[in-house]
């Protein structure tokens, strides 16, 4: 019998979209620089590679988001653990938008993602830095 999926990826990124605040590239680019803000890059370690990220970017696999983030976790780590703005990208907004609506479930605060992804920035000319093995 095939399985039957209640709630579809529509639904999940419509209903974070409706709670996280998306950052605009344009003022994304203004703020990559600040110590107020921390960029977070979701995309995989091929992802990387491939493309690089944004200047002083943490990368947070996807899959660990959740441990990360939890201080009781022992794979917390303590980039999640500051007074800070947290921006989440991936490569089109999507793992973006449901990993920020994870985040704020969990307590971080303020949390927002980049409005079209790593996609986007590049298409804005937003800088890149090669990953560092």
């Amino acid at each position: 019998m095939p399985q039957i999926i209640t709630k579809g990826i529509k639904a999940l990124l419509a209903e974070a979209n409706d709670v996280v605040t998306r950052l605009p590239v344009a003022e994304a680019k203004k703020l990559v620089a600040s110590d107020d803000y921390v960029f977070i890059d979701l995309r995989d370690i091929r992802e990387l590679r491939r493309a690089g990220l944004i200047p002083g970017a943490f990368s947070c696999p996807r899959g660990m988001l959740e441990f990360w983030i939890d201080p009781d976790s022992p794979y917390h780590k303590p980039v999640f653990n500051q007074d800070k703005t947290y921006v989440f990208y991936c490569a089109s907004a999507w793992r973006s938008a449901l990993s920020a609506k994870v985040a704020m479930e969990m307590g971080l605060k303020p949390v927002m993602h980049l409005e079209g992804g790593f996609g986007e920035w590049l298409k804005q000319g937003g800088p890149v830095v090669p990953q560092e093995s």
